[in-house]
């Protein structure tokens, strides 16, 4: 299992961060990134102490950083009494080594940090599985930084030849591991589908966004809930539901685990169950932090990992949350650029009527019209129209209704595959 860089809050952890920029990644941006590296290990619970970043074409492939900048490093350890280095890329095993031979201290990469936030946020079954599968994954190629006795070899009554090193025991034993685990997570799977399935008539809407968008505080509003909402990085893991009442529709919507730039892949493979929430959703409301400096890449990193998960083509709202955070002018400038947004402030609750209405119109963009005669005998059919149409007429009979409205073709479908004796009316 990873380490665990938590300590108790008296006794923070000192992190030194360090990351590299070049032709392919310009200064400005590489500092924006280890800025928000400072919050996942703030997240984690370090503290960041210093802030390094290297001038490299690529990565050193034993150093990362080049073995002049890493003796370099190794004083500024020891003059910041760190106790912790976190590099805002993913290192070898090799690299990993290398540098904690070095400098004599802990090293982290970014996946390995991000795994330990989520380790230490998980609370549910199929989350702190999810977990230990990345982590185990993640663990896999690198068992040579966890090991001393690598080289020495299982022997004695029993065996005939040298037998398996250690590292090949573990190895097959991280496997089998993982084994376990996806057919847990299989099992589990399989119950969230059943579960679903006994909601499949009603409207699905899943917030998604960069991690720390505001996503929960904008459900919290939107469904007078409870949801838990921080101010930080992957405040929310597991998938959370509630109901929301439209003014002519039932909804149900679901807050999911925030992206992340380089978020690691063994992780959105572990949480895809999870992600299922905004796979099978109908619409799909992408949050966005208006205050953020980097707002056009938090909308690419969220578009590229939907992409990654099979969800191009879903109908999508553009959120800009956090507006009470901006300038007049900088709102005039983003309304500019992105036209066709919904502006809003969850905490401040502004805008959210008009996204309300924005997403009632999106659910009956492919409405289509009914208009039936329903003997009264089939009261359940005519309540199912109640949950999912937008009912414009309603009219009682001695023996039958008059309905008329609008709904979705599936649901269409659905209601006249109920009855196979109504029959369409005219109004005279």
């Amino acid at each position: 299992m990873l380490e665990d860089i938590r300590k108790p809050s008296f006794e923070k952890e000192r992190a030194v961060l360090v990351g590299i920029f070049g032709p392919e990644l310009p200064r400005w941006l590489a500092e924006e990134y280890l800025n928000e590296l400072a919050l996942l290990s703030d997240t984690a619970g370090a503290v960041t102490v210093e802030k390094i970043l290297q001038n490299r074409p690529h990565p050193d492939p034993t150093t990362y950083i080049g073995k002049g900048k890493l003796h370099e490093l190794k004083q500024v350890v020891a003059d910041k009494n760190a106790d912790i280095l976190i590099f805002d890329d993913d290192l070898t095993a090799t690299q990993i080594r290398n540098i904690e031979k070095i400098t004599k201290v802990k090293v982290l990469d970014r996946s390995g940090l991000i795994l330990d936030i989520f380790a230490s946020r998980a609370k549910t079954a199929a989350a702190k599985t999810q977990v230990e599968l990345a982590q185990l994954q993640y663990l896999l190629p690198r068992l040579t930084r966890f090991w001393t006795h690598l080289s020495r070899q299982k022997g004695g009554i029993g065996t005939k030849g040298p037998g398996e090193t250690q590292i090949e025991t573990d190895r097959r034993l991280v496997g089998k591991r993982i084994s376990v685990l996806k057919d847990k997570l299989e099992k589990l799977d399989r119950q969230r589908t059943t579960q679903r399935k006994g909601r499949e008539h009603i409207t699905r809407v899943a917030l998604v966004g960069y991690t720390n968008a505001g996503k929960s505080t904008l459900m919290n509003t939107m469904t007078a809930s409870n949801v838990l909402a921080e101010n930080r990085l992957f405040a929310t893991l597991d998938s959370t539901v509630r109901r929301l009442e439209l003014e002519n529709h039932q909804v149900l919507l679901s807050d999911t685990v925030g992206f992340i730039r380089k978020l690691p892949h063994h992780l959105i493979e572990s949480f895809k169950s999870t992600l299922d929430e905004v796979r099978d959703a109908d619409v799909l409301l992408h949050v966005v932090d208006a205050s953020g400096r980097m707002v056009e890449d938090y909308i690419d990193v969220v578009n590229k990992t939907l992409e990654e998960l099979g969800i191009q083509n879903a109908k999508k709202i553009l959120v800009f949350n956090k507006i009470d955070l901006l300038l007049p002018e900088e709102l005039i400038n983003l309304k500019r650029e992105y036209p066709g947004a919904v502006y809003v402030s969850a905490h401040r609750e502004i805008g959210i009527g008009k996204l309300e209405e924005r997403l009632e119109k999106l659910i009956e963009e492919d409405y289509v019209a009914f208009s039936y005669n329903v003997p009264l005998s089939h009261y359940k059919a005519v309540a199912f129209l109640h949950e999912v149409a937008v009912i414009d007429k309603e009219l009682y009979e001695e023996n039958s209704v008059q309905i008329k409205g609008s709904t979705s073709k599936a649901d269409r479908e659905k209601f006249e595959a109920m009855l196979s004796d109504i029959k369409p009316f005219s109004e005279v």
